[in-house]
């Protein structure tokens, strides 16, 4: 009698070990466990920890509650302005209903991918080439809100979306490239002549201070011969004041004006020709071009 109730007992916690190996459960810290019994979904989710299902009857799915970084695959559009780009993003969701996201859809992850390549599209469409190379925060809200609406009927939140990167065709990157380098060389341009417009006031001043004091231009003459022999080479400079020149040009004698002055030349006077009697006395045999020549006939004896 007490060996079959030992055998009993034992048989009992054997069957009792068995169930309970069949029917535990260990849902981990990220996850969440939606069970279905009967193919019906049960109220409650099942928290991180150990827990026990009916065996044969229940069906425990886990879902992962972390944040799912998905990358979406490069997509070719023609932006608002009539450009060709490929762009590229990746998007940062996570699961906040669990039993919305299996019962809702039927692969979540698919259709977030899905839907995010169809926005992507969209933003492209609908926006500049600059606003995609500068303004990418913009985009980037936007995006997300594109993706959020659908997403939040499927237990799904998006975290965050990022345009990666804008391929241009080669044609593009060389026109910015020009485009880029003719900039930089206007501005560079500006400040050249700004600069000169700012030197030639300063040197116009200085101009000003010089001319009153003859000793100031001296003194300039000899910082420029310090200056230039400071350096190590071979050039001789030797400055000569201007109004030393003049001063040797006003000392010559007989120079080049007065010269001028003394052998200009009298006025042309045109030549008095004589003028031959009235009445044609005396007047000279005129030569005949076409014969000889006609003179008068000797008086007869």
């Amino acid at each position: 009698m007490i060996e079959e109730l030992l055998m009993a007992v034992a048989g009992a916690a054997a069957a009792m070990g068995v169930y309970t190996g069949a029917a535990a459960r260990v849902v981990k810290q990220y996850e969440r466990g939606v069970v279905f019994r009967f193919g019906r979904l049960r109220a409650d989710v099942r928290s991180p920890g150990f827990t026990m299902i009916v065996p044969v009857v229940d069906r425990l799915h886990k879902v992962n509650m972390q944040i799912v970084t998905m990358p979406v695959p490069a997509q070719e559009g023609i932006t608002r302005d009539n450009v060709t780009v490929r762009v590229d993003a990746v998007v940062y969701f996570k699961v906040v209903d669990a039993a919305e996201a299996l019962i809702r859809v039927e692969d979540y992850k698919f259709a977030v991918s899905q839907m995010a390549q169809t926005s992507l599209r969209s933003i492209i469409g609908k926006s500049d080439l600059d606003d995609l190379l500068s303004n990418r925060e913009k985009l980037n809200q936007g995006l997300e809100l594109m993706l959020d609406s659908p997403a939040i009927g499927w237990g799904v939140q998006i975290d965050r979306v990022e345009i990666k990167d804008v391929s241009l065709p080669e044609t593009m990157k060389r026109s910015m490239a020009r485009q880029a380098e003719a900039d930089r060389e206007r501005r560079a341009r500006v400040i050249n002549a700004d600069a000169e417009l700012q030197a030639s006031k300063k040197l116009a001043e200085a101009a000003g201070v010089m001319s009153a004091q003859p000793a100031a231009l001296q003194l300039r003459l000899l910082q420029t011969v310090m200056a230039v022999s400071a350096e190590k080479n071979s050039t001789l400079v030797l400055p000569i004041p201007v109004e030393l020149l003049r001063f040797l040009e006003r000392a010559t004698p007989g120079s080049g004006s007065e010269e001028s002055e003394d052998t200009a030349p009298s006025p042309a006077v045109p030549p008095a020709y004589p003028r031959g009697p009235v009445d044609g006395a005396g007047v000279e045999p005129v030569e005949d071009l076409t014969g000889a020549s006609v003179e008068p006939a000797p008086p007869e004896e």
